[in-house]
C-alpha cells in the first residue's frame, strides 16, 4: 500500500509529526517504530507509565536500545540508553519540560536560520502545551501536554535543601525557567501530572487512535531510506523476519541524533569517504550527516544522606535547579545544577542507598563529537564519540561547576541533611590536573543527543537540512527531531524535539 507520508520512529517529535498530519483525514499516515507499540495506553509498562524508569540502568530492557558510545577515552565505550517504544526518549526520560531559553534560538538565527529565532518557535512552544500554572503570553493554554511545577506542594527534604543552599551562596530565584528571564534558582516544570508520564504517545497520538487515516505499527525496523531520482519513493524496513517497502513520496525522519544520520548514511547520504568504505553507493556526499554530535556533559558530586531524612523514588514530585552563568563565560545560563537521590531523572540512573548528588550540567558545550558507519549491516550501530572535553572551555567550566557544588554542600542549608562530601575526595579537589582527571573518569551523559543532521544555509557545507528541516538536494525527505539542532539547546531536549515536530508537521502537509 502506498501512504501520503510515512514517520519513520515513534519518538517525542515522530508522534507528534503522525498525529499532527492525520488531523487531515485527506492525508493517510504511516507511523513506523522499532520498538513496541501499545494501543491500549492502560497496559503501559509502569515504568514507562509512572515516570520511575529504570531503562537508563538495565541494558536489557526491551524499551532501550542500549547502544554504546564514548564519551572520554578513560571511559572508552559506555551504555547509552535510547528509547525504543512508542513515545522514544519521551517514554523514559525524567519528564523534565524545559524549554530552550530565548538566546539559544537567536543565536541559531544569527547563523543563517532566521526561521528559527524565538519570535519564531515561541507559538510552536506554546502550541505543544497546557500550563496549568502560569497564564500569560509565552506559555500555552489549549496544547496536548499538560506542564506544571509542583506548585504550592511540599518540595522533598533533597530538594529544599538545595534551594536554599543556592540562595545562601546569592544566587537569584526565577518562578518560570520557561519564560523570558529563566535565570537562577526554581522550581523545574515538568509533563507528569499526578504520577502518569504525559508522552507524546499518549496525549497527541492516544487520542488519534481512533482515525482510520492513521496506522501506527510498532516492531518495524527501518533499513534505509528508498529514492529515484533525487525524490523519496518509500523505505526499506524489516518486520517479523521478512524484508519490505512501505511507498510514499513523503518521508519524515523522526529516528533521533544517533539513529537519523545513521539511517541516512545507509540510504548513501552522508561523508562520501564513510559510504565508499562501507561499499554503500553514494547517492550525494553530505558531508555533514554525522558530524557536530552535540550532548550535556553531567558531573555529579556525592555525599551521605543523614538517617531520618525520607529519601522518595516518586519522580512525579517537585525538582529544583538552579540556571547561572559561568565565571569568565561570554554565554548567559550555560551552566546548570541539580540535585537528585534514590533516581538520577537527568541520566536514569538509579543512585545507591543513602546517596544524594548535587549534579554540574554544561548547558552549553564547545566540543562536539560525531556519528560514523561502523557497517553496512543496517542491525549494527553506529560508532559515536561525545569527544567530552575536547575543548578546554568545557573543562574549566566543569571544574568550576565541581568546586561550586562542593561550596554548596558547605552551606548551613545542609547542616541537617548530609554528613559529609564522599566523592570527590578532598585531594582530588586539591589540585586541577587530580580534579580533571576525575572528572574524566566520572563524567555521565544527559538523554539530549543533538545537532547530527543539522539546520543551515546554503552557505555552511556542514549543514544537512533547510530552514524547513528538508535534507538538502531531495525532494519529499524532511527530519524532526533533535539531529537538526545547531546546538543542543541550554536545557533537556524533549520540549523542543516536541517544538521541532509541530514545526515539521506543518511544513510537510
Amino acid at each position: 500500500m502506498k501512504y501520503d507520508v510515512i514517520v519513520v520512529g515513534g519518538g517525542s517529535a515522530g508522534s507528534v509529526v503522525a498525529a499532527r498530519l492525520a488531523e487531515d483525514p485527506n492525508t493517510t499516515v504511516l507511523l513506523l517504530e522499532a520498538g513496541t507499540d501499545y494501543p491500549d495506553l492502560s497496559k503501559l509498562p509502569e515504568e514507562i507509565q509512572n515516570g520511575f524508569s529504570r531503562d537508563g540502568e538495565d541494558k536489557d530492557n526491551p524499551h532501550n536500545w542500549a547502544l554504546r558510545g564514548t564519551i572520554t577515552e578513560e571511559q572508552g565505550e559506555i551504555h547509552v540508553a535510547q528509547g525504543k517504544v512508542i513515545g522514544g526518549g519521551g517514554s523514559i526520560n525524567g519528564q523534565v519540560f524545559l524549554r530552550g531559553i530565548p538566546q539559544d534560538f537567536d543565536d541559531w538565527a544569527s547563523w543563517g536560520n532566521d526561521e528559527w529565532s524565538y519570535i519564531k518557535v515561541l507559538p510552536y512552544y506554546r502550541k505543544s502545551e497546557t500550563d496549568i500554572d502560569i497564564k500569560d503570553d509565552f506559555h500555552g493554554t489549549e496544547g496536548p501536554l499538560p506542564i506544571s511545577r509542583k506548585v504550592g506542594e511540599h518540595w522533598p527534604v533533597i530538594q529544599s535543601a538545595f534551594h536554599t543552599a543556592c540562595l545562601q551562596r546569592s544566587f537569584d530565584t526565577t518562578e518560570d525557567m520557561n519564560g523570558v528571564n529563566p535565570t537562577g534558582v526554581g522550581v523545574v516544570p515538568m509533563n507528569n501530572q499526578n504520577g502518569v508520564r504525559m508522552s507524546t504517545a499518549i496525549t497527541y497520538l492516544g487520542p488519534m487512535r481512533h482515525c482510520l487515516n492513521l496506522t501506527i505499527r510498532g516492531n518495524v525496523f527501518v533499513r534505509r531510506i528508498l529514492t529515484e531520482g533525487g525524490r523519496v519513493t518509500g523505505v526499506e524496513v524489516e518486520s517479523g523476519g521478512e524484508v519490505f517497502t512501505a511507498e510514499s513520496d513523503r518521508v519524515v525522519l523522526s529516528a533521533g541524533a544517533l539513529k537519523s544520520p545513521h539511517i541516512l548514511m545507509l540510504s548513501g547520504i552522508g561523508p562520501k569517504e564513510q559510504l565508499e568504505e562501507f561499499g554503500i553507493p553514494v547517492l550525494q556526499d553530505t558531508p555533514g550527516v554525522g558530524a557536530n554530535l552535540r550532548n550535556h556533559p553531567i558531573s555529579p558530586i556525592s555525599y551521605r544522606v543523614k538517617d531520618g531524612i525520607t529519601l522518595n523514588p516518586d519522580v512525579s514530585g517537585a525538582r529544583i535547579a538552579l540556571r547561572y552563568t559561568a565565571k569568565g563565560s561570554k554565554e548567559s545560563n550555560d551552566m546548570m545544577m541539580t540535585t537528585s537521590s534514590v533516581f538520577n531523572p537527568y541520566t536514569g540512573e538509579v543512585l545507591a542507598d543513602r546517596v544524594g548528588r548535587i549534579s554540574c550540567v554544561i548547558e552549553l558545550p564547545a566540543g562536539a563529537g560525531f556519528v560514523r558507519l561502523a557497517s553496512s549491516d543496517p542491525t549494527v550501530q553506529p560508532k559515536f564519540d561525545y569527544r567530552y572535553f575536547s575543548h578546554p572551555e568545557d573543562m574549566r567550566r566543569m571544574r568550576d561547576g565541581i568546586r561550586l557544588a562542593v561550596s554548596l554542600l558547605e552551606t548551613d542549608a545542609y547542616k541537617e541533611v548530609s554528613e559529609g562530601l564522599t566523592s570527590p575526595s578532598e585531594e582530588i579537589l586539591a589540585t586541577d590536573d587530580d580534579l580533571d582527571l576525575w572528572i574524566r573518569q566520572t563524567v555521565g551523559s544527559a538523554r539530549h543527543v543533538s545537532g547530527t543532521c543539522k539546520i543551515g544555509p546554503d552557505s555552511d557545507p556542514m549543514a544537512v537540512v533547510d530552514q524547513q528541516c528538508r535534507v538538502k538536494g531531495f525532494q519529499g525527505l524532511w527530519i524532526a527531531d533533535s539531529s537538526v539542532m545547531p546546538q543542543v539547546p541550554r536545557a533537556n531536549a524533549n520540549a523542543t524535539a516536541i517544538m521541532i515536530g509541530e514545526r515539521v508537521a506543518e511544513w510537510a502537509a
